[in-house]
């Protein structure tokens, strides 16, 4: 029987990002408002933007496509986060700004949220909404996601990834910003009484527990202002995998919280926009 040791830490306090940001209740409106406006402005300006493209049955399983002007460069992805558990795609459309003006088309998908879906169920969701697009734009892929949305692109890239040989042979490189990468903490949290972990999943669903699938170079992003155990997980899945010949690297990013730092995927010329959309 294997043996989990009591937590010597508050967990609970470790993943609280919202907590430890100042004003984080009125975000999610403001990103909600905020993606709206962008949406609005995109179709008044002519750019195309296809809405609630479904890839499964569930009303949750769809997802949105921003389009850049002329013919695609190739496919972007970007998972939101939300702990498996809140938000949805259209939260964050504007994020997709900065790798459509480099001439991505950029796909967001939305996904079935915890309890109603286990984090496993939602890992081979997001390999379904990735088929699905990828069957429709031709070129490399980018994969992106932030927090549990950089958990389940890392998942993509692992040896028991979802994803069809074909797909995965097109991945050119993996983004997880903020992302969480050891399940196994989140035992001792509140939130698992919603998300259900046990162990064999939270280790099944730990990329750093897991082979790489996909040879392509992984980008951990992180900012220097987020809770201590992201900086941790970032750095974690980096060492392990560059230590498994992916050429994997942890990018620490000025003084952002966990937040803030993904503000930057709205421009075309900023540091993570060329992380996640830049020349090959």
């Amino acid at each position: 029987m294997t043996t989990v040791l009591p937590p010597a830490r508050d967990w609970d306090d470790a993943f609280a990002n919202m907590a430890h940001v100042t004003n984080s209740h009125e975000l999610p409106g403001f990103w909600s408002a905020r993606a709206a406006e962008y949406r609005a402005r995109m179709q008044a300006e002519g750019h195309r933007l296809e809405l609630d493209i479904a890839y499964g049955g569930h009303p949750r399983e769809a997802y949105d496509i921003a389009w850049p002007q002329g013919e695609a460069r190739g496919l972007a992805v970007f998972v939101h986060g939300g702990y498996w558990m809140r938000l949805d795609k259209s939260f964050w459309t504007d994020f997709a700004e900065g790798a459509r003006a480099r001439g991505w088309a950029v796909c967001l998908p939305s996904y079935t949220l915890a309890p109603e879906a286990r984090i496993s169920q939602i890992t081979a969701q997001i390999g379904r909404a990735i088929e699905h697009v990828a069957a429709h734009v031709a070129g490399p892929i980018r994969l992106s996601g932030h927090s549990a949305g950089g958990h389940l692109v890392s998942r993509m890239v692992c040896a028991d990834s979802p994803l069809s040989e074909g797909v995965r042979a097109r991945i050119e490189h993996t983004l997880s910003i903020s992302g969480l990468h050891d399940l196994r903490p989140l035992l001792h949290t509140k939130m698992n009484e919603t998300l259900r972990l046990d162990l064999a999943e939270a280790r099944s669903e730990s990329a750093v527990l897991a082979q790489p699938g996909v040879a392509a170079p992984l980008t951990c992003w992180v900012g220097g202002g987020e809770r201590p155990e992201f900086i941790r997980q970032a750095r974690l899945l980096a060492d392990v995998w560059g230590g498994l010949d992916v050429p994997a690297t942890a990018h620490v990013e000025g003084d952002h919280n966990h937040f803030t730092v993904l503000e930057g995927l709205k421009d075309p010329s900023s540091a993570i926009t060329a992380a996640f959309a830049g020349e090959a």
